[in-house]
């Protein structure tokens, strides 16, 4: 089994990449392979709104000049997806908008080709704003039929300043039980 997670924040290290890491770390002591990217650095337009997956249904947007294409490939070859993201004004930041919308899209496009995948939000958050992202985020994955393991807790890490979310206690067991979760319901989606 194979878990791809795509940290949506514009810092390499920061606090979404800590929680991202927690998570897979549970994953990887449960025998699952991971893969982490780094989103931020990285250009991914927005959807233009040119229907053209539509028409060619071929898996893959129409826009070519970015590397939107290459993570849809990643996703489709994994049997479970995590989508880190801060908040950013209560919202999700750009770059992972810009992946939901296209790599939505072009699932629905495709006979709903996500269908089935376990999805998992994971969201930094200073203080407030965080159950608008993670809800964005799962809107996601329940838009294309996707299963999403639930935690203890919603889906988040308090942390402005990087490695603070390594204080929250709470974020921390979240996280972890995020992992176990995620791993144990993609054992029985494989079974």
């Amino acid at each position: 089994m194979h878990v791809v997670a795509f940290n949506g924040s514009a810092r390499k290290d920061g606090n979404t990449a800590g929680l991202v890491r927690m998570v897979l770390n549970t994953l990887e002591q449960e025998n699952i392979t991971t893969e982490h990217i780094q989103l931020g650095g990285s250009h991914i337009q927005g959807c233009i709104a040119c229907s053209k997956c539509f028409k060619n249904q071929d898996r893959h947007c129409s826009v070519k000049d970015d590397m939107l294409n290459q993570y849809i490939d990643k996703m489709l070859e994994a049997d479970g997806i995590i989508l880190g993201s801060p908040t950013y004004f209560a919202n999700v930041s750009t770059n992972i908008k810009s992946l939901i919308d296209r790599a939505g899209l072009v699932s629905k496009a495709n006979g709903d080709m996500l269908a089935r995948k376990v999805g998992a939000a994971v969201v930094a958050v200073r203080r407030s704003g965080a159950i608008h992202v993670f809800n964005s985020i799962n809107h996601f994955f329940l838009i294309n039929q996707m299963i999403i393991p639930g935690s203890s807790y919603w889906n988040n890490g308090l942390g402005l300043h990087p490695g603070e979310v390594e204080k929250d206690d709470e974020g921390r067991q979240t996280m972890y039980n995020l992992g176990k979760n995620m791993a144990w319901l993609l054992g029985r989606i494989k079974d």
